[in-house]
């Protein structure tokens, strides 16, 4: 039997199934034990440094973190929503980055029963963008006002081989539009070669995302029955070959419906220990999409939905255990969700998404080739102007990527408090860009008013008096691209 070790470069030793069983065990054995319940949350508190300059947060272990979670004393569950909360503040703020997906390719050889990209699903329209259709969709993303994409290709060698991904993020960087740019590509594609790891690196993207779908392998397997994705070591082992092959920033997810939510909550709170223990950073990001309707998929064919009450804990509990890693939700969740999960710790999420192959040149959302259903089909600037109103900072952001702050240099400044000296100014910088380049009225005046009261946070005093300057050149000519 495989022995559990968080720095085993083996899948079904690090994401140990019989560790997942105990500590699920031992988490339902524990979840009205106060007195442990509040060690737990007393470990987890940020501790400000003798002087106040500096913030540390200790973090959770799986099995911590999943006694908190099948915690259900209503004042406990409150208290672990302000202890998110208050731990989001401390090292994000009221920052909330903003990115879009860009579908490149829907053709795919995988079997993947939970996705209409599924190599059997016949009447779907398969799409391959072409580099000039590539061209028109970024410069309708840049016409937006994003300045971060993640790019999205189902796996298939013959169609969308590694070299068609990166002559897309090499044209994707080269379109100068306007006073737009795409200043960060992060990549979603399938797990691949270190070899392929390094080319992905020297083409300047930003994050390497990758979805486990589900930790356990049995269930894994059942889903994945066809193609290469059907290999669960592989997959699963793919972050230690990024990292091998240079990539700093990597993003973990579930699918979160699949399989029993208490065992995948598990199995991402101990992949993200295993990456800090071998490589000595965790997870850049993590996601947290819930299986939804797409084109032949039905999702109450998943015996394991969450509702939102539950969706919103596990919130919770990754922000508490796994305090400096940004946290992702998408358009899949509704207006209200979002709002709530905002509260819990996310401190990404995109804006006006379409999840189809080439949706954003059209004027009608297209449906035909669409991955999952969009629930939050707002414009960009209604979700700008809706983030503004509850007191988020909307941020365009990519100083730290170009600037080399990644992987464990972005760690280190995050735990230490640091961060927020250049990330709160920086964020104000891309806000007020967006602000005048493609921003309504509306969204102008609640903007700038917004952008007065947070220069005014800035502690020192020569940043406020930096950043401040830079806001006016914005304002006043085609100046861009500022940051600390």
């Amino acid at each position: 039997m495989a022995i559990y070790n968080p720095k085993s470069l083996k899948a079904e030793e690090f994401i140990n199934h019989e560790e997942i069983l105990d500590t699920i065990r031992y988490a339902e054995e524990n979840k009205h034990n106060l007195a442990l319940i509040d060690e737990i949350l007393a470990k987890a508190r940020p501790v400000k440094s003798a002087d106040g300059t500096q913030t540390h947060c200790a973090g959770l272990s799986h099995r911590d973190a999943s006694v908190l979670l099948a915690c259900d004393i209503p004042e406990k569950v409150a208290e672990m929503y302000e202890l998110a909360e208050e731990i989001k503040q401390a090292f994000y703020g009221n920052r909330i980055v903003m990115f879009a997906p860009l579908y490149l390719s829907n053709y795919c050889v995988n079997g993947c029963v939970y996705c209409p990209y599924h190599m059997k699903n016949k009447h779907i329209a398969r799409i391959k963008l072409s580099q000039e259709e590539i061209k028109r969709e970024v410069i309708a993303l840049q016409d937006m006002g994003h300045k971060r994409l993640a790019i999205e290709a189902g796996e298939d060698p013959v169609n969308n081989p590694i070299e068609y991904i990166l002559e897309s993020i090499k044209t994707i960087y080269s379109i100068h539009h306007k006073n737009g740019d795409i200043r960060r590509v992060n990549v979603n594609i399938a797990a691949t070669t270190v070899e392929n790891y390094r080319k992905l690196k020297e083409a300047g993207i930003g994050t390497y995302i990758l979805f486990q779908e589900t930790y356990n392998k049995k269930s894994y397997l059942e889903l994945h029955p066809t193609g290469p994705k059907h290999d669960y070591d592989y997959h699963t082992e793919a972050m230690d070959r990024a990292m091998e092959g240079g990539i700093d920033d990597v993003g973990l997810g579930v699918l979160f419906g699949l399989e029993g939510y208490q065992y995948e909550f598990a199995g991402l709170m101990m992949h993200a220990e295993h990456l800090e223990a071998v490589h000595g950073v965790g997870p850049h990001t993590i996601s947290v999409p819930r299986v939804k309707h797409a084109d032949d998929i039905d999702p109450d064919a998943f015996d394991n939905g969450l509702a939102d009450d539950i969706f919103e804990k596990i919130a919770a509990c990754i922000r508490i255990a796994v305090p400096y890693t940004g946290m992702i939700i998408s358009t899949r969740e509704s207006q209200e969700v979002r709002e709530k999960m905002l509260q819990l710790g996310v401190s990404q999420i995109s804006g006006a998404s379409r999840t189809s192959v080439g949706g954003y040149c059209e004027e009608e959302r297209p449906h035909d080739s669409e991955q999952f259903d969009v629930s939050d089909q707002r414009s960009l600037d209604e979700v700008v102007d809706w983030l503004m109103q509850l007191g988020f900072i909307p941020s365009f952001c990519t100083a730290c990527y170009r600037e080399g702050r990644t992987g464990d240099r972005f760690m280190s400044l995050c735990k230490n408090g640091q961060i927020l000296n250049c990330c709160h100014p920086n964020a104000l910088m891309t806000l007020t860009e967006y602000l005048v380049d493609y921003a309504s009225e509306e969204t102008k005046k609640h903007g700038f008013e917004l952008i007065e009261k947070e220069l005014e946070k800035i502690p020192k005093e020569k940043v406020r008096e930096i950043a401040r300057k830079n806001i006016e050149d914005i304002k006043a000519s085609n100046r861009r691209d500022f940051r600390f």
